[in-house]
């Protein structure tokens, strides 16, 4: 276990002690959702689901019930971490064939073409089902009162959603985009910092999969909704796709790095790229801001995530499995081709991501790392009408090449880039982390631990320090506060820095450690409007 009596405190907020619960989170109001849960008697699981009803109303920039979601949920009593695969497959209809008779020599961004299978709404009722300790209709309560009720809107939200809102207004004008609009305007205008924000369809919705443990939104009223709306527009997703859906109880994979074990969802989720990079660095000597270091840092990734785009899809189709990609020998091998000088791996294009991320502790050990995405901020630009069901477009991730692992099929789960992270030591957990962000997440997940492990920063200290990020060939983005001696030195080396005009792109994410008192340590991103609620 860490000693965190020694943590070096010096960051530009102090990480929050508690040690009866706590949430962390990109929300306010959604992380007092779930300490409003904790406090009346709910557990760690009951928290993270009311949390993360609370996020698809708070922040539907980023997710909404027609999210998929992912979960590691550690027991205290049983020593375990489960983990929860919540994303959701194509439609059965839907094919190459299919998309090229439409005229589509790739799958579109937005629209009902990649909508999958929305997964959260299921893993709501899975979590609780098997873990929490209070009913779904009270979870979901504060969810429910948000949307009913309303809330004003914050500032980075105001910003996301105004930069969404005026890109769908130019690329989103035929008619099936027309219940987004209506959604997500206040009075058929665009909403501004401060506004007060409802949708009481939206509360509606999360009403009827509370009182069904999520029944009618796969195989009831609103599922006849989605079916009828995906005829009426043409899309792929039917209710009996709906219907046959369930979540996968999976077992967690890890890597030790340093003494630590790194924890993460298997494929079809990217979470392996951040280990299969810990595996290749840990064989380097960390030295504090140290271009060398930081050089071989992004070389280990770079190699990552080469393999993982190559590799990685649903796990019964990927060529090379994860044993060998997590394997000591892969490490070494990948770490012997580093050099001192920028590598050029096979390139690919990077989009932004918009998910959120939500970590929470109770008194009793439990502790849960859960993600929640739309993807590309609001993801497909589909609103079922009268429901408040934004939908996700994890299905434009899929290729058209049929060389390609991640080939689109029938049926079939995307690689999937939200991932939740967790560490344990010894069998004991320190704690669950996530960075939120597209392709930025395991990257993001690899300097958050190894910020912590190597350079022993506090929770706060390690989400506040300045990102890199790898685009592709030889070109990193860097944050505006990145040191410039580092960013001169990394030029050196070969590769193409950009020092970025924000930070918009680089991650958001939330931490909660635990030490062997039992206290919890929380951090909370300051590239958000971030919160973490603790007593």
């Amino acid at each position: 276990m860490f000693d965190l009596s020694h943590y070096p405190f010096a960051s530009q907020r102090n990480t929050v002690i508690a040690n009866r619960g706590m949430v962390a989170t990109s929300q306010p109001l959604a992380a007092q959702a779930g300490l409003d849960i904790l406090k009346k008697g709910g557990n760690a699981v009951d928290a993270a689901i009311a949390t993360a009803a609370a996020l698809t109303v708070v922040e539907p920039t980023s997710n909404g019930i027609g999210s998929d979601a992912f979960a590691l949920v550690w027991i205290n009593d049983d020593k375990k971490l489960h983990g929860l695969n919540a994303s959701g497959p194509s439609a059965t209809s839907i094919s190459k064939e299919a998309l090229v008779a439409r005229g589509f020599d790739k799958m579109p961004m937005h629209g009902v073409i990649p909508v999958t299978v929305p997964g959260a709404p299921a893993a709501w009722a899975a979590l609780s089902k098997r873990f929490g300790k209070l009913p779904l209709t009270e979870v979901l309560a504060p969810a429910i009162s948000y949307a009913e009720q309303g809330y004003p809107i914050s500032v980075t939200l105001g910003q996301n959603w105004q930069n969404g809102y005026k890109k769908y207004k130019e690329t989103l004008t035929t008619a099936e985009f027309k219940s987004w609009f209506e959604t997500f305007s206040i009075d058929g205008r665009m909403p501004e910092i401060g506004d007060i924000w409802a949708s009481p369809g939206h509360a509606d919705t999360l009403r009827k999969i509370a009182e069904t443990n999520a029944e009618a939104f796969y195989k009831g009223d609103i599922a006849d909704k989605i079916d009828a709306f995906m005829k009426q527009h043409d899309g792929f997703l039917t209710k009996d796709d709906l219907a046959s859906y369930e979540v996968e109880w999976v077992d967690p994979i890890k890597v030790n790095y340093k003494g630590y074990d790194v924890w993460e969802i298997p494929p079809n989720g990217q979470g392996i790229v951040a280990q299969m990079a810990l595996n290749i660095y840990q064989h380097s000597e960390a030295k504090w801001q140290d271009a060398d270091t930081l050089h071989k840092q992004i070389e280990a990734m770079k190699l990552a995530y080469t393999d993982g785009k190559a590799f990685v899809t649903e796990r019964d189709e990927m060529l090379v499995t994860t044993e060998t990609l997590l394997s000591k020998d892969y490490g070494e091998k990948r770490y012997a081709e580093i050099t001192d000088h920028a590598l050029q791996p096979t390139p690919f294009d990077i989009p932004k991501g918009g998910t959120v991320y939500l970590a929470t502790a109770d008194a009793d050990g439990n502790m849960v790392s859960f993600i929640q995405s739309n993807y590309m901020g609001f993801g497909s630009g589909i609103v079922i009408p009268g429901t408040g069901v934004s939908l996700q477009n994890r299905g434009y991730d899929f290729s058209l090449d049929e060389n390609h692992p991640n080939f689109l099929k029938p049926g079939k789960r995307t690689y999937h880039t939200i991932i939740p992270g967790f560490l344990t030591k010894d069998n004991e957990a320190v704690g669950p982390f996530g960075v939120m962000g597209g392709y930025m997440q395991p990257q993001g997940h690899f300097q958050v631990v190894t910020h912590t492990v190597d350079f022993a920063l506090n929770p706060q200290a390690a989400l506040d320090m300045p990102r890199w990020q790898w685009i592709g060939d030889k070109r990193i983005d860097v944050e505006p506060h990145f040191p410039n001696y580092l960013v001169q030195a990394l030029k050196r080396k070969g590769h193409d820095i950009h020092v970025a005009t924000d930070g918009g792109s680089f991650g958001r994410g939330q931490i909660i450690w635990r030490d062997a008192n039992g206290v919890l340590y929380g951090g909370t991103e300051p590239r958000t409007d971030g919160t973490i609620a603790a007593f």
